[in-house]
């Protein structure tokens, strides 16, 4: 029999039973759209995150202090029994933090491959007031190429100065919100005096200039803006000056010139941290570059949707259950058409391939069906989550040859059960 009589006998016998074949599809609707719904969403985010970061700059270099990866000290001996030594909640001291002689030394190695150098100091949190005004502030010292790998946009005043930098003024940069819930009018902030308290102390602040609110970037700017409250920049020197700091450091970023390729300098740069934490037993200077950390990230996102979607694909294992379940029933409910078609000279290929087209079928209107709930889902539910809905061409593609596959993993057995029929046993059930 040909295949289009195959697909026409099918639909046939689906319309002629349309509740039992709903219900039939059901398991299969469940699970794809499940799948679809998940995979959307995670392409979403991932791309949303991945574009996200490469706002921040391709050609950065984050230099971390981290904490070594322990080995078990075996030196401890307990009434003569050795016992493992782990010192896995080491603090900081002194000795483990990136000094800026070390940072001065890495520019002059690699002066021809350093665009900008960025730190950032965190001088705490706490409330601004001007006059019987007042609004909550993160204080966040910075270098100049703190801007320069984090651009922002001043829309009134001026940027901080190399004055301001030398000598450790206490100017500031406010965002262009806080500077019009204070003042009414972004320009009226310039040359102003904020009083900050912080927790530990009192801090008079002066405004040189406003920056754009939105166009705050970077993953340094982004951590910090977690802090909570209008972020103030001012020179890093008076940041740590406020907060009675050492001049040390555990994270640095490093813009890489034009033309440069960022893996070899971060390589380059791990090499020159080597030696100052050879000795040292509880932390190490871990060099990442941005390319590394999205693929860490989409990775580890891919892992995450993949054990998700297993999860639902287990609707589609059940729903395929169902499919060879009610074929078990439709072959016994049609065993006197079966005979009489082996009678009439229809050969066993033929009678499988009807079911299992059948199978087929089932599956694949139902795959559609799923499809179009779970990308309606999955748009649903990435616009709700602010991320732009991302359907995964690959999972759809996936999603549908899967469909199919059950339908003919699970449509073989009622159908070979059908092509083994003897047509004389099955011409005379009642």
């Amino acid at each position: 029999m040909l295949l289009g009589e195959n697909i026409t006998l099918a639909i046939t016998s689906l319309k002629s039973n349309k509740m039992r074949a709903l219900l039939t599809m059901l398991g299969i609707i469940i699970g794809i759209a499940a799948v679809i719904a998940i995979f959307t969403v995670g392409n979403s985010l991932t791309i949303s995150i991945e574009e996200s970061l490469q706002s921040m700059g391709s050609n950065d270099v984050y230099v971390v202090v981290s904490e070594r990866s322990q080995e078990h000290d075996y030196s401890q001996k307990i009434d003569g029994a050795e016992y493992p030594v782990s010192d896995s909640d080491a603090e900081m001291t002194d000795s483990d933090y990136i000094t800026s002689e070390m940072i001065r030394e890495m520019y002059e190695r690699f002066d021809d491959d350093i665009y900008a150098i960025n730190i950032s100091h965190s001088a705490g949190r706490g409330t601004a007031e001007y006059r019987d005004v007042s609004g909550r502030v993160s204080l966040v010292g910075t270098t100049v190429g703190y801007f320069i790998t984090s651009p922002i946009d001043i829309v009134a005043g001026t940027m901080l100065s190399q004055q301001d930098y030398n000598g450790q003024r206490m100017s500031c940069l406010v965002q262009e919100d806080f500077a019009e819930d204070m003042f009414g009018e972004v320009s009226d902030a310039v040359g102003k005096v904020i009083d900050v308290e912080l927790e530990d102390s009192n801090v008079s602040l002066t405004i040189v200039g406003v920056y754009k609110s939105a166009s705050a970037s970077g993953m340094s700017g982004m951590s910090m803006l977690s802090l909570g409250g209008s972020t103030v920049y001012l020179p890093l020197q008076t940041a740590m000056a406020i907060t009675h700091s050492k001049d040390q450091f555990s994270t640095i970023r490093v813009s890489a010139a034009v033309g440069v390729d960022t893996e070899q300098l971060s390589k380059n740069i791990k090499s020159f941290y080597e030696p100052y934490y050879r000795n040292n037993t509880d932390f190490e200077v871990t060099v990442m570059t941005l390319e590394s950390m999205i693929a860490m990230l989409t990775s580890m996102l891919d892992t995450i949707t993949l054990a998700i979607s297993i999860v639902a694909g287990i609707a589609l294992l059940v729903g395929g259950i169902g499919v060879m379940n009610i074929m078990l029933v439709s072959v016994t409910e049609r065993t006197r058409e079966i005979g009489t078609r082996k009678a009439l000279g229809a050969k066993n290929s033929s009678i499988r391939a009807q079911f299992i087209v059948e199978a087929i079928i089932i599956c694949l209107i139902g795959g559609i069906i799923g499809l179009i709930l779970g990308i309606t889902a999955g748009v649903l539910l990435s616009n709700y989550m602010g991320y732009p809905a991302m359907p995964s061409i690959s999972g759809i593609i996936i999603s549908l040859a899967f469909s199919m596959g059950i339908g003919l993993f699970f449509g073989y057995f009622p159908a070979n059960k059908a092509a083994q029929m003897n047509p004389i046993d099955a011409l005379r059930y009642e």
